[in-house]
């Protein structure tokens, strides 16, 4: 019983990631930037977030879930203010000539970056309730155990989906030169601008 859960967790975790967002081109950005390792700790950071949400969802935590959802303008103006300034590290970056070396402030400062911008969007607990039902585990809720597998799926499936994103796209690295590497800086500065704007214009 505790494994469907966990698989329908995967499940879960991996299509609530999947959809192309600020933090998928985030992603890309830095794989193609600072090598696929940068690009799946920002990964993992969002995966760490879905996680949470899961969490609140499958336990039926509604204390917290009635506070994230009464405090999401203030949430969704710290995001989109947040995703402005990623918007224009992005755009501003220089491509790197060599792979990054893997330093632990870098790589947490990634992971923190992520998992922030994830946190500041309340309504993916939303996405989580809707899919909660879609797939049939409602029943989750109550029992502790069966809920615990389920949050790990979420977490298993989210950083399931970054490990191949970021797989994808440091395999494209090689192929692209400095040129087309700022092209794509600017580019991933513009559309994390354009997230940013619609973040705001729903407050």
């Amino acid at each position: 019983m505790e494994m469907i859960f966990f698989l329908k967790g995967v499940l879960l975790g991996f299509s609530i990631a999947a959809p192309v967002g600020p933090i998928g081109v985030l992603c890309i950005r830095r794989t193609l930037a600072s090598g696929m390792v940068n690009g799946f700790v920002s990964g993992l950071g969002t995966a760490t977030a879905d996680a949470i949400y899961g969490l609140i969802a499958a336990f039926s935590v509604t204390a917290v879930a009635s506070v994230l959802l009464d405090n999401q303008v203030y949430l969704r103006l710290v995001g989109g203010g947040f995703l402005i300034y990623l918007g224009h590290c992005s755009f501003r970056a220089e491509p790197a000539t060599q792979a990054a070396d893997i330093q632990g402030g870098g790589l947490l400062a990634a992971y923190i970056s992520a998992f922030f911008l994830t946190l500041t969007n309340p309504l993916t607990i939303l996405s989580f309730a809707a899919v909660f039902a879609g797939l049939g585990v409602g029943e989750a809720v109550g029992n502790q155990i069966a809920a615990g597998f389920l949050v790990l799926g979420v977490f298993i499936g989210s950083a399931g989906w970054w490990l191949t994103l970021s797989i994808t796209a440091d395999s494209l690295r090689s192929r692209l030169d400095y040129r087309r590497l700022k092209i794509v800086n600017r580019f991933s500065g513009l559309v994390i601008w354009g997230f940013a704007v619609a973040c705001l214009l729903t407050l």
